[in-house]
């Protein structure tokens, strides 16, 4: 539908390093940009004039049929690709990328998360994980879908966030990136078998109701393939009973937050 649009952002883009850098120093989000490349999507109003401004071109330059955006960009000082200042968390998170390597290649994937709710006591929550590499680093996206009775509207929260495998553990921290009130992290053991089963660890964060008190909880994720239909997972999110079967018995034991006679700390249980 906009394919010269595309086309032509894609032309301003190559005179970076990265598409991902593009979208740092835009501060827009990677999916929201990668909707605007593949010609499907055009920019609103706002971000349109952020994108022009960016590039040093006019709005309607950037419509314009693509061969013709080419010659005017080819007479023209190329667009700057020295990059802005690098924010000190940028390079952090570099190193952190550099350090987990290729190791979670075999984890990428889809996952339903499991754990005990800490905005409703006393039932298990399902949530959908899609962790995905993007450029030198991996990422993942968590869709929570919260329902407290069959009456209640739906509420949906959506986390970002970054996974690293350091030294035989998976590290993910993420934000709630609708209300930008939560920061969560997630520590996971890995599974050293060939095909992925189920991953358990703990996670930490707070409750998304009015209490907010920090809380951990352990967790189950359990696979589903590299893809599935996203929709339908979606439909088996959300609020369980601890008694329901439609939750494996396993994980609903490995979720239990109790500690043996003995134990000073909280820990999470291997699979």
């Amino acid at each position: 539908m906009y394919q010269d649009l595309s086309s032509n952002l894609k032309l301003l883009c190559s005179y970076y390093d990265s598409i991902a850098q593009v979208c740092r120093e835009l501060d827009i989000n990677r999916s929201q940009f990668n909707r605007y490349l593949t010609g499907r999507y055009k920019p609103s109003a706002s971000t349109l004039r952020k994108l022009c401004d960016f590039f040093g071109v006019e709005e309607y330059e950037l419509m314009l049929p693509a061969p013709q955006f080419a010659r005017l960009i080819q007479v023209r000082p190329r667009p700057s690709a020295e990059p802005v200042a690098s924010r000190i968390e940028n390079e952090h998170l570099a190193l952190l990328h550099k350090a987990s390597g290729t190791q979670m290649d075999k984890y990428l994937g889809f996952y339903f998360e499991y754990y005990l709710s800490m905005a409703v006591p006393g039932k298990i929550l399902r949530n959908l994980i899609c962790i995905e590499k993007q450029d030198d680093g991996v990422f993942y996206q968590r869709t929570e879908r919260l329902r407290e009775s069959a009456t209640d509207p739906a509420y949906h929260s959506k986390y970002l966030g970054v996974v690293v495998f350091l030294t035989d553990r998976i590290f993910m921290a993420d934000y709630e990136s609708l209300a930008t009130n939560e920061v969560t992290e997630t520590i996971l053991i890995p599974s050293y078998k060939n095909r992925i089963n189920r991953l358990n660890g703990l996670r930490l964060g707070v409750p998304a109701n009015g209490v907010r008190t920090p809380s951990c909880t352990r967790v189950v994720m359990e696979y589903l393939g590299a893809q599935v239909d996203v929709r339908k997972a979606l439909g088996l999110c959300g609020l369980y009973h601890l008694d329901d079967k439609a939750i494996d018995d396993s994980i609903r034991e490995a979720v239990k937050n109790d500690m043996q006679p003995g134990e000073w700390h909280f820990r999470a249980r291997s699979s």
